[in-house]
C-alpha cells in the first residue's frame, strides 16, 4: 500500500484498525493461511461505503471476510487488502418480529438474541460459526432451515460504492448461493423476519440441534465446516466414506473420521495439505461414483 492510500485509510478507519503483514491463520476457523498484505477492521457501514468508492477509483484489489469460517487462505498469503467486518460491524436492533443486524455479527449470537426475545426461525443457526454477512452470501443452512426463509431484505454496497436494498426475491437465494456470489456486492446489514414462539420451545430446539452437531461433527478440530456442497440426491460425506477415504491424510490435513464431509486441521496443516486432500477426494469420488464434488469452502489468496 502506498503512503497516500495508507494516509487516507488511516484517517477514515483509524490506524489502530490497520494491520499490515497480518497472519490470516489468526482470522480463519481453519487456523491456516499466510500473511495478508493489509487487513482492515472496518469500523462501520459508512466507512465500508467510502472504502468501496476509494478502491474503485484506484482499482485497488480487496477481499471481504467475516469470521473466516468458510475460507481457506493460501500459504503465500493475500496481496491487496482484506476487509474484516467481524469486530465492529455487529449492531443488532429489534422491532417487533424483525431483527436488523449488521454483517459482522455472529449468526449464533443473533440466534441467541432471537431466542431470548421469544422469536423463532433462527434455531437452525445456533451452532453455525459464521457471520450474518457470510451466511447471507452463501444462504447458510442446517437441519431444514436456511437464511432464505427468514431474510426480508439486505442492504448492500456495490464495488462502485452505491448502496442498494435487495428484497428476498431479488437476492436469488439457492442452495449455498445468492446473487452476491455472482456480483461484487458487500452485505452491510439485513432485516430478518421471524415469528413469535415460546422461549422454552425455541431453546429446546436449539439445544437439540447443538447436541446433534457435537455428536456428528468434528468440532474439536479447526476446519471450515462442510468442505463440499451436497451433490444432488446424495451426501458428500457418504460418498467420501464409501470411497474408502475416512481418515485420509496429507500432512496436517485429514478427512475427519467422525464426519467424512469435513476436512480438518489435526495440527500444523498447510493450505497445500488441504488442497491435496480435496483433490484426492474429488478424484476418487469421481472415479468410483461418477459424481463431481464441488467445494463449499472458498479459496483466497496465493497457493
Amino acid at each position: 500500500m502506498n503512503d497516500v492510500l495508507y494516509q487516507y485509510i488511516s484517517e477514515l478507519v483509524g490506524s489502530e484498525n490497520i494491520l499490515q503483514n497480518e497472519p490470516m491463520k489468526d482470522h480463519t476457523t481453519f487456523r491456516i493461511g499466510g500473511e495478508a498484505e493489509c487487513l482492515l477492521k472496518v469500523p462501520g457501514q459508512d466507512e465500508m461505503i467510502e472504502l468501496m468508492k476509494c478502491f474503485h477509483k484506484l482499482e485497488t484489489p480487496y477481499y471481504v471476510i467475516g469470521n473466516g469460517s468458510n475460507i481457506l487462505v493460501g500459504d503465500k498469503g493475500i496481496s491487496g487488502i482484506v476487509l474484516s467486518t467481524s469486530e465492529h460491524m455487529n449492531r443488532i436492533s429489534i422491532d417487533g418480529e424483525r431483527i436488523t443486524v449488521e454483517a459482522g455479527e455472529m449468526l449464533s449470537r443473533v440466534a441467541a438474541v432471537a431466542r431470548d426475545q421469544g422469536l423463532s426461525g433462527l434455531e437452525f443457526a445456533a451452532g453455525i460459526p459464521g457471520t450474518i454477512g457470510g451466511a447471507i452470501v452463501m444462504n447458510a443452512g442446517a437441519y431444514d432451515g436456511e437464511m432464505k426463509q427468514i431474510v426480508e431484505c439486505v442492504r448492500v454496497v456495490s464495488a462502485e460504492g452505491e448502496v442498494l436494498e435487495l428484497d428476498n426475491e431479488t437476492m436469488e437465494f439457492g442452495y449455498r448461493t445468492s446473487i452476491i456470489k455472482n456480483r461484487p456486492f458487500i452485505v452491510l446489514e439485513a432485516v430478518l423476519k421471524l415469528r413469535r414462539a415460546g422461549k422454552e420451545e425455541i431453546k429446546a430446539k436449539m439445544d437439540d440441534f447443538t447436541a446433534k452437531r457435537r455428536e456428528k461433527q468434528p468440532l474439536e478440530y479447526p476446519s471450515a465446516g462442510s468442505t463440499f456442497k451436497r451433490p444432488e440426491g446424495n451426501f458428500a460425506g457418504r460418498l467420501i466414506m464409501d470411497a474408502g477415504l475416512r481418515g485420509f491424510r496429507v500432512g496436517g490435513a485429514q478427512v475427519s473420521e467422525k464426519h467424512c464431509g469435513f476436512v480438518i486441521n489435526v495440527g500444523g496443516a498447510t493450505a497445500a495439505d488441504v488442497v491435496e486432500v480435496m483433490e484426492e477426494v474429488k478424484e476418487q469420488v469421481k472415479d468410483r461414483f461418477n459424481v463431481e464434488l464441488e467445494p463449499e469452502i472458498i479459496l483466497l489468496g496465493e497457493f
